[in-house]
């Protein structure tokens, strides 16, 4: 059974274990896609009622720039890799805009503090991202299956069942795995 345990501050995701009806091939990117999507309530918590948009195009790009840079190394195609994490990028802002609308629709439900973006949210995001850019690598024989797509559709309802997501995560997931099929 794979563990792991990423830790900042206050903030702790753990990967769940496959279930015995997961796609071995896929759980763990999943699951690190998940982890990325429920991290994006901190993102929202860290920013909202702040003059910080959801949309940060510099930082965007230092990660698709990044990630881009290091697939060659690890025999993925750049484009494939930045494809798969715009989805990421996407499924976040899709999780920070409905938790703002949630929030102001019902203040009451408003995290009662706000995590430091750069020191508890952004290095758990770096290294969920180091984590699914291994994933790609150690799962390029199963993206490039053609039972691929249905393959990944039942991992990510495994999943989204396991890490109890709500519809606005569950959502957000579907989207960040989206191109993972994409054979790159």
């Amino acid at each position: 059974m794979r563990l792991r345990v990423l830790c900042a501050a206050s903030l702790l995701l753990v990967a769940l274990p496959a279930p015995a009806s997961a796609s071995p091939g896929l759980w763990e990117l999943t699951d690190l896609a998940a982890q990325r999507v429920q991290i994006a309530d901190k993102v929202a918590a860290a920013k909202f009622g702040t003059p910080s948009p959801i949309d940060d195009p510099v930082r965007e790009q230092q990660i698709l720039d990044s990630v881009a840079a290091k697939a060659p190394g690890l025999g993925l195609d750049p484009a494939g890799v930045v494809r798969f994490f715009r989805d990421q990028i996407e499924a976040n802002k899709v999780v920070q805009r409905g938790l703002y609308a949630r929030w102001t629709e019902h203040p009451g439900t408003r995290p009662p503090g706000r995590p430091d973006l750069g020191t508890e949210v952004r290095p758990v995001i770096d290294r969920l991202n180091t984590g699914l850019l291994a994933e790609l690598a150690e799962t390029r024989a199963a993206r490039a299956r053609r039972s691929c797509d249905v393959r990944l559709a039942v991992t990510v309802r495994l999943t989204d069942a396991r890490r109890g997501l709500d519809r606005l995560h569950s959502g957000a997931l579907s989207e960040a795995v989206r191109s993972a099929c994409s054979r790159s």
